[in-house]
Parts: structure tokens; sequence; C-alpha cells
């Protein structure tokens, strides 16, 4: 087994610590000793201890983007749900780390907040990819992209928070789940523009009843 790296065992020693003396009493210097580096070494991988916790958000938002432009998805909800998924799996890869982090984030404001900007950059990512791809102008068109891109963030959050405390077993198949429920609040509208088409049974004949259906057509298109 290989010998975990020294940006690996400084964000253990930072969790260990956290836990034990509370976010606000730990130093760098007492991260750096507890990992058996020094200092410099702390810096060349963090730039604060806060940074520990919230590792590689800039490079997960770059994925995230390069998810959405990648071909293969259907509709521009598809690539969405695609991309938040990479984010689920990235939480999931890191396991009780995870965990801590949504420990300490629930407990230390200034983490709080910084979590909840994270939060918001990824929503701006998928508002700003559902603006170019949908090609609708307009003040309606940015609502709708804003309301879809933030259905998709929180149902992403909605399945990661259960599984941080434990009461998902199956967080990726909870996830598809509420995807598709996302797909159906949003796709769902697009359907009104074409022509739905319900089949019943009735003894009436169908002379009868076409001028009911085209009254009845007409008042929607109203």
């Amino acid at each position: 087994m290989s010998k975990p790296s020294a940006r690996d065992r400084l964000a253990r020693a930072a969790f260990s610590l956290f836990g034990e003396r509370g976010y606000e009493q730990v130093t760098v210097e007492d991260i750096a000793e507890r990992a058996g580096v020094g200092r410099t070494t702390f810096f060349r991988h963090y730039r604060s201890k806060e940074d520990v916790i919230f590792q590689d958000h800039e490079g997960m938002l770059e994925r995230v983007r390069q998810r959405l432009l990648a071909p293969g998805h259907g509709t521009a909800l598809a690539a969405m749900a695609d991309a938040a998924r990479l984010v689920l799996q990235a939480y999931l890869d890191e396991g009780e780390i995870a965990r801590r982090r949504y420990a300490l984030t629930s407990t230390v404001p200034a983490l709080r907040d910084r979590e909840i900007i994270s939060v918001a950059r990824y929503q701006r990512a998928f508002r700003e990819f559902l603006a170019d791809r949908g090609g609708d102008q307009g003040e309606l068109a940015e609502l709708r992209a804003e309301l879809a891109a933030a259905g998709v963030v929180a149902a992403h959050n909605h399945v990661l928070r259960r599984w941080l405390r434990g009461q998902a077993a199956d967080p990726l198949t909870e996830f598809d789940l509420a995807m598709r429920q996302v797909a159906v609040l949003f796709d769902g509208g697009a359907a009104r523009h074409g022509t739905t088409i319900a089949v019943f049974r009735t003894d009436e004949d169908i002379d009868t009843l076409l001028p009911v259906i085209r009254r009845l057509t007409s008042k929607d298109q109203a």
C-alpha cells in the first residue's frame, strides 16, 4: 500500500484536530506538526486551514462545466443531471472526510457562509449553461433557467444531506430518482407548446364530440 501524500496527511490531521479542539482553536502550525511536515509544506498545498476543508472547488467547478458541454446528452436537463451526479460522486469518494466537513460547516458560521457561496457558483454555472443552450431571450427565459438550475442544485443537495446524515443507503439511486422529479417539473411544462392527446371512451358519437374538443382547445390557447 502506498504511503499517503503530504496533502492527504495534512487533511486528515486537520480534521482530526478540528474534532478534538474545535475549528477556531487549531492553527496551521498545529496541523503541520500533527501531519509530520513543516509549515512551508502546508502552504505548498493549501492557502489556509479553511482551504483544507474545501478542497479543490475550482477544479470541480471546471469539471462540471466540461461535463455540461460533453456530447451525448439528450436534453439540457440531462446534461445538468450528469454534471450534478459528478459532484455527488466526488463527495461519496471522500467518504468520512465529507461527513466531517458537513459537521464543521453545520457549526462554524464562517465555513457555512463559504459553502453557501460555493453552492451559488454551481447554480450559476447551470443557469449560464441553460441560457447559452436554450437560445431563448427575455425575462421569462431567464427566470426559467434560474428555476431549473435551482431545482437541480436543490435535488442534489437533498440527496447529499441524506447521505451525510447516514439516511441514504443508495445515494446514487436516490439522486437519479430526484433528477427525474426535476425533469417532470421543468420538462413537463414544455409539452404545453405541443399537442397532448388523451384517449377515453364515451357513448357520444364523434360528430358530437369534435365541436366540444375544438371549443376546449381554443380556450386553452387563448
